[in-house]
């Protein structure tokens, strides 16, 4: 995976090491046309500043697209916060808190990303010195923490708008692939809408059931660090074989590009709403698309956490008006984006990049 060089970016790409816990970690500013560089921090054993470029990337497209008053960012820590004790993750968050201090938050804004949550956000403005270094921060801290579903509420709109929009109907089933912080909290507000989700998959399988699976039971499994293949009363399955269930919904919410050239004949789902970052692999996405694959990119889908942090930016822990502006935002672009898809027979992702970068390219 290469770096992205062109017209649009990225401003800087850098490397800190923190002396102390010996870590290192990679920021890549993407582009500021309209604000600071805006982009979670995820801490992750195998993260490459390559990998950061690309998610900056989308951040740039998210944020353009739903006209929010940031550029795009992505900062990632090159360890794995469940092999430590607390004190260690509390060091690592305070310490790179400090190292970006003359940058954070005049040219870049963290959030909660991958194995990061509010906690996190808190120990890395401690260490940077300003509560504007990030978002998604505690209630206490005058934030709006990614933990109450802001992510996953942005994907269910995006689910329910397209639906509307293709006339599918309230009576379809969904698959979700990944059952962390945003597949969770959509199949809450899914099954909530009363929509049945017949699959869920973690890194531990797949459990699949035909008539619907109890989310709430599962959730509670999840909430006390269990896998979802505890869950009784449903066929366990591989990981990897949530993409083969009968569904006519597919949410991935997990890695990116775990829908690939080795797997993506296997999908059967004639929609897929996309709430993790890059889920299928570019080419793969464009092929699906030409065989009649109803889609909704990551950025315009899942875009509740950077809707939300704009809101917490501006007005603190204004946690009602974040969800009204992540349904207002959502539902509007989605749709605009399917229409102008349809009517000119192109890829969604093409037509929702043409409208950033018009905009980033305008304002300059």
């Amino acid at each position: 995976m290469k770096s992205q060089v062109d017209d649009i970016g990225p401003e800087l790409t850098a490397q800190f090491y923190d002396r102390e816990t010996k870590t290192i970690a990679f920021l890549c500013i993407d582009n500021t046309v309209f604000g600071p560089g805006k982009g979670g921090i995820r801490a992750t054993p195998n993260v490459t500043l390559e990998e950061i470029s690309k998610l900056a990337r989308i951040m740039t497209w998210k944020c353009a697209l739903h006209e929010l008053p940031f550029g795009g960012a992505k900062m990632g820590i090159v360890f794995d916060p469940k092999s430590h004790p607390k004190e260690f993750r509390e060091k690592v968050f305070r310490n790179f808190g400090k190292l970006l201090r003359g940058i954070a938050p005049t040219k870049y804004i963290g959030a909660p990303d991958m194995n990061t949550g509010a906690l996190e956000m808190k120990w890395f403005i401690e260490g940077n010195g300003s509560p504007r270094a990030c978002t998604g921060k505690p209630l206490e801290l005058n934030g709006i923490p990614h933990e109450l579903g802001v992510a996953g509420f942005g994907v269910f709109k995006a689910v329910v708008k397209a639906l509307e929009f293709f006339n599918y109907g309230h009576e379809i089933t969904i698959s979700i692939e990944g059952f962390g912080n945003v597949g969770r909290s959509a199949a809450k507000f899914l099954s909530e809408a009363g929509f049945k989700i017949v699959a869920v998959s973690d890194t531990s399988g797949t459990i699949y059931r035909k008539d619907g699976l109890n989310i709430p039971e599962l959730i509670q499994i999840k909430e006390r660090g269990g896998k979802v293949i505890e869950y009784k009363g449903g066929e366990v399955l591989l990981p990897g074989d949530i993409i083969k269930v009968e569904a006519e919904v597919f949410i991935p919410a997990a890695a990116s590009e775990t829908i690939n050239e080795r797997n993506f004949n296997l999908i059967k789902a004639r929609l897929i709403v996309e709430g993790s970052n890059i889920p299928i692999k570019y080419e793969v996405e464009d092929e699906l698309f030409k065989r009649g694959v109803k889609i909704v990119p990551d950025f315009v889908a899942n875009a509740g956490g950077v809707i939300s942090s704009w809101v917490e930016h501006k007005y603190g822990s204004k946690v009602e008006l974040a969800f009204k502006e992540i349904e207002k935002r959502i539902s509007k672009y989605t749709e605009i984006v399917l229409q102008r898809s349809e009517e000119e027979k192109i890829n969604p992702r093409e037509v929702a990049i043409t409208i950033a970068k018009e905009r980033i390219l305008a304002s300059r």
